[in-house]
């Protein structure tokens, strides 16, 4: 091949391969395999080997960059790179709106609707195009000054390195000026995290830290090996747009590529709308999201509002629910549970995590709030561990006043006064009174909840009532009520103030009534004994199959069992060995009926849809509680699981996971969504 016919030949490999990288990158679209590209490339970089003076810089051979850089040098941007202020809840929303409507004439408030896109984890880029030619990309940096990092960005296959517009009548300027943002993909970051661990190096927080970490890499072939990739969503150079929308069709005529999911919104209720939808559909997307841009579409209102501070009047960063917050810890209460044991509980100003207004969490233990240093009057980040109970991660000392106090546990039990004590091998005090008032209390409480009887409206202001009133003195007298004797007026005694008009009283005593009937896990687990979970009330409920086995078996009879271990043996066997708790046993076995755990959905039942099935839950659910999904399971035969195995079938993934969700994509377990999973058990 004489040099014209290699000229010829690497025009035309170019102008293929360059087809196919918009085809596969802008219009999700590939009419060739991965593998035949390749082979394209393969011939295009041999040609050029054997005629070096024919390559130029746009040539998809020259991704791979030049020589390692000694420092990144500094670029100014022509204009400033804002950031968005941030807005969490639909008031914040409304807030924002009512700012910049002030702002407005009445015929420019009847014009403003909305453009959303997606809120892409990566890293803000400037791209400048000279005469269609990538000349300079560039990071935001304080908004004003970035660093070049433009051999980088040419490793990025979603970039192009050259403008060839993809519909006709449009004119390249000489100066083209897109920004846009670089991410590196869910699968991408697990690849490079296990690269990491192979190496005996720390893994990666986040795909941003990847993202951002590969495109100041000093040597473009480590940034050309992390296959990053690339949304543009900013177009400064004038084409006549209207509107923000009109950029993003533009960018997409120009050959760049933008996100198919962003959407034109006409309200602020259709912009709510499209958060909701986002929040429930993000784990479907193969990279992360943390949110939702919002911008005016009408480019002359938006660039009317001008800017504030660092972010533009017109848009604003519509967040997802955040897993952590920060808030002050008002004041420590001590709690006292159904077994006796002394929880800690910190009272906070109301702070929003994952979208749910919190003001207590969960401390523990005296031991826990010695190791997180915590002092009553500290900020402090909190979460909700398992997206469930919330917790308190770490205190903030370094902004302390000096008025904080410390916290000491109490010696006596807060509702009886009895001398707390500690038990050998446990980290909790205990009050030791069996019939001290909290403990009943709670015990009630325990008994009628969703994961036990599950009985509707008798919550715990109610059993209260009753239990002041005199009316039962245990869970089993629940079922000896009658409507008169809660009702008011004659029928009803006054000194009881129960205060129940006829229908509430008739739903009440109807709803206990409902739940005589019970299964025999759900039985074991109503009675609260101490160390017995669901999980093991489901494992006794199993290896017995009655009451009356459980009754009658000896310490050596719990122990056999393989997933219980001696202390939980120990607390069972002492529960059904004691006297009062026999007798107490003897009323309630009177009362309701308890079913075997054979039968539709129950474990042995070969026949169920989901048996020899294990799920694992991460994330909140929208349709139903954790607790009610579980129950599901179990009923179409199904196990859950608190841990992620390579013998997990399913992890069921909600919003806001935790690290559960990323180890089952590790491990190849199947995910679902919640509509998915709403599908499996109907």
């Amino acid at each position: 091949m004489n040099k014209q016919e290699a000229k010829n030949r690497i025009e035309k490999l170019r102008e293929v391969i360059n087809h196919h990288r918009y085809l596969y990158h802008v219009l999700d679209k590939q009419e060739i395999s991965d593998s035949a590209l390749d082979s394209l490339k393969k011939e295009l970089f041999d040609l050029e080997q054997e005629f070096p003076d024919l390559i130029t810089s746009d040539s998809p051979t020259q991704r791979i960059g030049d020589k390692a850089l000694k420092e990144f040098k500094k670029v100014k941007h022509l204009q400033r790179m804002t950031s968005f202020n941030d807005a969490f809840s639909k008031e914040d929303m409304q807030d924002w709106q009512e700012r910049f409507m002030k702002l407005l004439t009445e015929k420019e408030k009847q014009e403003v609707n909305f453009y959303c896109e997606l809120k892409i984890d990566g890293l803000a880029i400037e791209l400048i195009y000279k005469n269609g030619f990538l000349q300079t990309g560039s990071t935001r940096g304080d908004g004003n000054i970035g660093e070049d990092i433009t051999q980088n960005l040419k490793t990025v296959e979603a970039i192009p390195l050259r403008v060839i517009p993809a519909k006709a009548g449009i004119q390249i300027p000489e100066q083209l000026i897109v920004r846009g943002e670089v991410f590196i993909s869910k699968k991408e970051f697990e690849r490079i995290n296990k690269e990491q661990q192979e190496k005996g190096l720390a893994v990666y927080a986040n795909p941003r830290n990847i993202a951002a970490g590969s495109v100041r890499q000093l040597d473009p072939k480590i940034t050309s090996g992390r296959k990053l990739d690339s949304f543009a969503y900013e177009l400064l150079t004038n084409f006549g747009q209207i509107t923000h929308e009109d950029k993003h069709k533009i960018l997409k005529d120009l050959g760049f590529k933008t996100n198919k999911h962003n959407k034109y919104c006409k309200s602020l209720e259709e912009v709510l709308q499209f958060r909701e939808h986002w929040i429930k559909e993000r784990e479907k997307l193969d990279y992360e999201i943390d949110g939702v841009v919002v911008l005016i579409n009408n480019n002359e209102i938006f660039e009317k509002l001008g800017i504030v501070g660092k972010a533009p009047r017109g848009g604003i960063a519509f967040k997802f629910p955040q897993a952590q917050s920060t808030t002050k810890v008002l004041d420590i209460k001590v709690q006292v549970g159904r077994t006796g044991a002394m929880t800690p509980v910190a009272i906070l100003e109301p702070v929003q995590v994952t979208g749910i207004t919190i003001t207590r969490a969960t401390l523990h233990n005296e031991d826990e709030i010695k190791r997180l240093g915590l002092k009553i009057g500290d900020t402090v980040i909190v979460g909700r561990a398992g997206d469930v109970i919330p917790d308190i991660i770490k205190v903030l000392p370094e902004l302390r006043t000096g008025k904080e106090k410390s916290f000491n546990m109490p010696e006596k039990c807060p509702s009886c006064g009895a001398k707390l004590v500690k038990m050998e091998g446990e980290v909790l005090l205990r009050c030791p009174n069996k019939n001290c008032f909290a403990q009943k209390r709670r015990n009630f409480y325990h008994f009628v909840s969703r994961t036990a009887f599950n009985i509707d409206g008798l919550g715990p202001k109610i059993i209260d009532k009753l239990i002041d009133a005199g009316l039962v003195s245990d869970p089993a007298d629940l079922f000896d009520l009658k409507e008169g004797d809660i009702l008011v007026g004659e029928k009803g005694l006054p000194r009881r103030m129960m205060g129940f008009a006829e229908k509430s009283a008739e739903n009440l005593i109807k709803s206990i009534q409902e739940k005589r009937e019970i299964t025999l896990a759900k039985f074991i687990y109503a009675l609260g004994i101490r160390n017995i979970g669901e999980e093991t009330a489901i494992d006794l409920a199993k290896h017995f199959g009655s009451i009356k086995k459980i009754r009658e078996a000896k310490l050596e009879d719990f122990d056999s069992i393989s997933d219980i271990g001696p202390v939980v043996s120990k607390s069972v066997y002492e529960w059904f060995a004691n006297k009062e708790n026999k007798k107490y046993l003897d009323k309630l076995e009177k009362r309701v009926k308890i079913h075997s755990m054979v039968g539709r959905g129950a474990p042995s039942d070969d026949g169920a849809k989901l048996s020899g099935k294990t799920f694992v839950l991460t994330g909140s659910l929208e349709t139903m509680s954790r607790n009610d999904a579980k129950a599901k399971i179990r009923e179409f035969g199904g196990d859950v699981s608190e841990s992620v195995s390579s013998k997990t079938s399913y992890a069921v993934v909600g919003l806001d996971p935790g690290s559960k969700a990323e180890r089952a994509r590790k491990l190849g377990v199947k995910i679902l969504s919640e509509q998915e999973f709403m599908k499996l058990v109907e």
